[in-house]
Protein backbone atom coordinates (compact mmCIF):
# COMPACT_ATOMS: atom_id res chain seq x y z
CA UNK A 1 0.00 0.00 0.00
CA UNK A 2 1.00 3.46 -0.95
CA UNK A 3 1.22 6.13 2.01
CA UNK A 4 -1.39 9.19 1.05
CA UNK A 5 -1.87 10.73 3.77
CA UNK A 6 -0.72 13.80 2.83
CA UNK A 7 -2.82 13.34 -0.19
CA UNK A 8 -6.26 12.94 0.91
CA UNK A 9 -8.19 16.33 1.93
CA UNK A 10 -11.69 17.59 1.50
CA UNK A 11 -12.45 18.96 -1.58
CA UNK A 12 -11.99 22.84 -2.18
CA UNK A 13 -13.64 24.64 -5.04
CA UNK A 14 -10.52 24.56 -7.48
CA UNK A 15 -11.05 20.86 -7.56
CA UNK A 16 -14.91 21.13 -9.08
CA UNK A 17 -14.00 20.62 -12.69
CA UNK A 18 -11.50 18.14 -12.02
CA UNK A 19 -13.89 16.09 -9.41
CA UNK A 20 -16.36 16.64 -12.36
CA UNK A 21 -14.08 14.62 -14.96
CA UNK A 22 -13.56 12.12 -12.88
CA UNK A 23 -17.74 11.81 -11.94
CA UNK A 24 -17.78 11.50 -16.20
CA UNK A 25 -15.59 8.60 -16.43
CA UNK A 26 -17.01 6.77 -12.97
CA UNK A 27 -20.48 7.28 -14.96
CA UNK A 28 -19.74 5.58 -17.77
CA UNK A 29 -17.87 2.99 -16.16
CA UNK A 30 -21.18 2.16 -13.98
CA UNK A 31 -23.32 2.82 -17.44
CA UNK A 32 -25.23 5.76 -15.88
CA UNK A 33 -26.38 8.39 -18.31
CA UNK A 34 -27.80 11.84 -18.31
CA UNK A 35 -23.92 13.33 -17.28
CA UNK A 36 -23.85 17.32 -18.10
CA UNK A 37 -20.89 18.67 -16.62
CA UNK A 38 -21.94 21.91 -16.04
CA UNK A 39 -25.15 20.45 -13.88
CA UNK A 40 -23.12 17.95 -12.16
CA UNK A 41 -20.37 20.89 -11.01
CA UNK A 42 -22.83 23.00 -9.94
CA UNK A 43 -24.02 19.86 -7.22
CA UNK A 44 -20.11 18.97 -6.50
CA UNK A 45 -20.49 23.15 -5.69
CA UNK A 46 -23.28 22.52 -3.63
CA UNK A 47 -22.07 19.43 -1.52
CA UNK A 48 -18.27 20.77 -0.86
CA UNK A 49 -19.37 24.77 0.04
CA UNK A 50 -20.61 23.34 3.53
CA UNK A 51 -20.73 20.63 5.89
CA UNK A 52 -24.55 19.76 6.01
CA UNK A 53 -25.13 17.99 3.12
CA UNK A 54 -22.19 15.97 3.44
CA UNK A 55 -17.99 16.02 2.63
CA UNK A 56 -16.43 15.60 -0.86
CA UNK A 57 -13.03 14.19 0.08
CA UNK A 58 -10.31 14.05 -2.78
CA UNK A 59 -7.28 12.11 -3.36
CA UNK A 60 -4.18 13.65 -5.32
CA UNK A 61 -0.71 12.62 -6.79
CA UNK A 62 1.14 15.87 -6.86
CA UNK A 63 -1.27 18.67 -8.36
CA UNK A 64 -3.29 15.73 -10.31
CA UNK A 65 -6.54 14.94 -8.62
CA UNK A 66 -6.99 10.83 -8.62
CA UNK A 67 -9.84 9.91 -6.41
CA UNK A 68 -13.02 11.31 -4.70
CA UNK A 69 -15.67 10.06 -2.08
CA UNK A 70 -19.10 11.88 -1.50
CA UNK A 71 -21.01 11.52 1.70
CA UNK A 72 -24.33 12.63 1.89
CA UNK A 73 -26.92 12.93 4.84
CA UNK A 74 -29.86 12.06 5.52
CA UNK A 75 -31.73 12.16 8.68
CA UNK A 76 -33.42 8.72 9.68
CA UNK A 77 -35.59 8.03 12.81
CA UNK A 78 -34.54 4.46 12.52
CA UNK A 79 -31.18 5.29 12.98
CA UNK A 80 -31.80 7.86 15.52
CA UNK A 81 -30.15 11.16 14.18
CA UNK A 82 -27.93 11.52 11.17
CA UNK A 83 -26.66 8.78 8.62
CA UNK A 84 -24.00 9.18 5.54
CA UNK A 85 -24.23 7.78 2.53
CA UNK A 86 -21.27 7.03 0.12
CA UNK A 87 -22.90 8.40 -3.12
CA UNK A 88 -20.16 8.08 -5.05
CA UNK A 89 -16.70 6.82 -4.95
CA UNK A 90 -13.91 6.75 -7.91
CA UNK A 91 -10.40 6.46 -8.03
CA UNK A 92 -8.26 6.26 -11.41
CA UNK A 93 -8.04 2.92 -12.34
CA UNK A 94 -3.88 3.50 -12.70
CA UNK A 95 -4.14 4.36 -9.08
CA UNK A 96 -6.47 1.25 -7.61
CA UNK A 97 -5.15 -1.52 -5.43
CA UNK A 98 -2.81 1.28 -3.87
CA UNK A 99 -4.19 1.60 -0.28
CA UNK A 100 -5.82 4.73 -1.98
CA UNK A 101 -9.45 3.85 -1.44
CA UNK A 102 -9.00 2.35 1.70
CA UNK A 103 -7.52 5.78 3.07
CA UNK A 104 -10.60 7.80 0.86
CA UNK A 105 -13.17 5.49 3.08
CA UNK A 106 -11.13 5.98 6.41
CA UNK A 107 -11.51 9.69 5.54
CA UNK A 108 -15.09 9.90 4.72
CA UNK A 109 -15.81 7.43 8.16
CA UNK A 110 -14.30 10.13 10.28
CA UNK A 111 -16.12 12.99 8.45
CA UNK A 112 -19.17 11.66 8.93
CA UNK A 113 -18.57 10.68 12.82
CA UNK A 114 -17.63 13.62 13.28
CA UNK A 115 -20.93 14.99 11.51
CA UNK A 116 -22.56 13.12 14.39
CA UNK A 117 -23.49 10.31 11.77
CA UNK A 118 -24.76 6.87 13.27
CA UNK A 119 -23.89 5.07 10.46
CA UNK A 120 -22.84 5.04 6.56
CA UNK A 121 -23.95 3.29 4.25
CA UNK A 122 -24.33 2.93 0.46
CA UNK A 123 -25.36 1.12 -2.59
CA UNK A 124 -23.34 -1.38 -4.82
CA UNK A 125 -23.69 -2.86 -8.38
CA UNK A 126 -24.31 -6.37 -7.93
CA UNK A 127 -21.59 -7.06 -10.28
CA UNK A 128 -18.67 -4.72 -8.55
CA UNK A 129 -16.84 -7.75 -6.66
CA UNK A 130 -13.82 -5.63 -6.75
CA UNK A 131 -15.53 -3.10 -4.53
CA UNK A 132 -17.83 -5.37 -2.71
CA UNK A 133 -14.46 -7.30 -1.06
CA UNK A 134 -12.68 -3.82 -0.06
CA UNK A 135 -16.80 -2.88 1.85
CA UNK A 136 -16.20 -6.48 3.39
CA UNK A 137 -12.78 -6.18 4.56
CA UNK A 138 -13.45 -2.50 5.86
CA UNK A 139 -16.71 -4.25 8.16
CA UNK A 140 -19.58 -3.75 5.66
CA UNK A 141 -22.65 -5.96 5.75
CA UNK A 142 -25.41 -6.39 3.55
CA UNK A 143 -28.49 -5.32 5.18
CA UNK A 144 -30.69 -8.68 5.07
CA UNK A 145 -34.10 -8.20 3.87
CA UNK A 146 -33.81 -5.07 2.30
CA UNK A 147 -33.39 -4.23 -1.86
CA UNK A 148 -33.10 -0.84 -2.86
CA UNK A 149 -36.63 1.05 -4.29
CA UNK A 150 -36.49 4.20 -6.33
CA UNK A 151 -38.55 6.83 -8.33
CA UNK A 152 -37.70 9.76 -10.14
CA UNK A 153 -39.64 13.07 -8.81
CA UNK A 154 -40.11 16.04 -11.18
CA UNK A 155 -38.31 19.03 -9.67
CA UNK A 156 -39.73 22.54 -10.13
Amino acid sequence: MTDVQNKIRNANGGDISGIAAMVQRYWAFEGISGFDHTNVARQLERVASGRDLGSVIVASDGEKLIGYLITVYVFSLEHLGLTAEIDEFYVEPEYRSRGIGSSLLNAAEHAAGDAGCTNLSLQLSDDNHRAREMYLRHVFSPRSGYSLLEKELETS
